[in-house]
């Protein structure tokens, strides 16, 4: 006679238990660590772009962190058969961008950008195609005038600035699978890999023709690793190293990295933008410290529930933050350059006309405008019913106390 099944640990010992009853599935539980970094990624890299401050990327390097992130979400996603998850991705990663495209390629052709401005008549339409896969960087117009008062002169670039990202976002989607083998067969050969070709085009080992597919690389090689050490996270490579290896190592990484930036010119007015490989090695290394800390909070602790609303706004918006971050801040710049043609102000109060706080701050009140007129696509291409403001406050859990069972957006 088979022995009846004990009671799962922890429950009540009086309520009855069904094994042939299907259980609920469950939703995977948000790590909300990941999400403060992601938050705090989002709020530097619109810092930086308006400050221009060239250690803020050595404070906190955002790029590396989000494609850290990224990396995570897409080896636990891979869990399901890649095709599907590859084609996930990009229908979430898309319809935001075909959005930007369609206000902003409009507006650069209503000022006259045509098929010569390119030097490739005839071929300029087809770079047109960029803007719906972008394989390469979209094409975009040098040097429009602006809209007085309101848009500042050159605006396409700082329109088209963002989308590097896109286009290295979805490189790292498409050969996901196939990192994710070499991975599990190569583990640290594959999370070094990135690094040792990013040396390689530092170095001038590895010379290429062209310009698109130099550029693509050069990203790739700048954030692969940190791309790599995500999805090892999600694997458990890194829990199998000794708990002493990472906070061993990774200083001495990152000062490699710096001291390569520093010789290369970091204190005379470069930063690690224009240093791939030192941004490479900076990165790599913040990101393994940060992964190596990991607390995988499933509920916040009690310290930062008051930003709970705010982070979780950031992250349910967090490819239209970052697509219409540079605009945003180019338009507040403007509209705050006017005061100066006020006489009271200029006489009285030049030092707040020249401070970019009040200009930081009125960034962030077109990003959240922008939030409600273009994030909606983001619940578009995840089929989720479209929302203007989410940051939770209307999700029926939050009504409840805090449980340790939450959802990833």
């Amino acid at each position: 006679m088979t022995a009846p099944p004990l009671p799962p640990v922890g429950a009540e010992h009086d309520r009855p238990v069904f094994p042939q009853q299907k259980q609920a599935r469950r939703a995977p539980v948000r790590d909300r660590y990941f999400d403060l970094l992601r938050a705090v990624a989002l709020f530097r890299v619109v810092l930086y772009h308006l400050m221009g401050w060239a250690w803020l990327p050595v404070v906190f390097p955002s790029m590396g962190v989000m494609f850290a992130l990224a990396g995570n979400l897409m080896a636990r996603s891979l869990k399901r058969p890649a095709v599907q998850v590859v084609r996930s991705r990009m229908r979430r990663l898309l319809p935001p961008l075909w959005l930007l495209g369609v206000v902003g390629v409009t507006g650069m052709l209503l000022q006259g950008w045509g098929p010569n401005d390119d030097g490739h008549p005839g071929w300029w339409w087809i770079h047109l195609a960029f803007w719906v896969l972008p394989l390469s960087d979209p094409p975009f117009a040098e040097g429009l005038p602006g809209i007085h008062g309101i848009l500042g002169d050159n605006w396409a670039s700082d329109f088209a600035g963002p989308l590097w990202y896109i286009r290295a976002y979805l490189w790292y989607v498409l050969l996901s699978p196939f990192l994710l083998r070499a991975l599990r067969a190569l583990p640290w050969a594959t999370i070094l890999a990135p690094l040792a070709l990013s040396a390689a085009l530092e170095f001038g080992y590895l010379n290429l023709p062209g310009e698109r597919f130099p550029s693509a690389l050069t990203d790739f090689s700048t954030f692969g690793a940190c791309w790599v050490l995500g999805m090892a996270h999600q694997e458990g490579v890194l829990k199998r190293l000794p708990r002493y290896a990472v906070p061993s190592v990774a200083p001495l990484i990152a000062a490699l990295g710096l001291w390569y930036a520093v010789k290369q010119g970091f204190r005379t007015g470069y930063d690690l933008d224009s240093i791939p490989f030192a941004q490479a090695v900076w990165s790599f290394a913040t990101v393994l410290l940060l992964l190596h800390v990991s607390p995988s909070w499933s509920e916040w602790p009690r310290p930062l529930r008051r930003f709970d609303r705010l982070v979780t706004l950031l992250n349910s918006r967090a490819v239209t933050i970052y697509l219409w971050h540079n605009i945003c801040i180019l338009v507040a710049a403007t509209l705050w350059d006017r005061l100066w043609g006020f006489e009271t102000l200029y006489e009285n109060v030049p030092w707040l006309l020249e401070s970019p706080w009040p200009v930081l701050a009125l960034a962030w009140v077109l990003i959240g405008s922008c939030v409600v007129w273009f994030g909606w696509m983001e619940d578009v291409a995840a089929k989720r019913k479209p929302q203007l403001w989410p940051d939770g406050s209307k999700s029926p859990e939050r009504k409840q106390p805090v449980s340790r069972a939450g959802r990833r957006g």
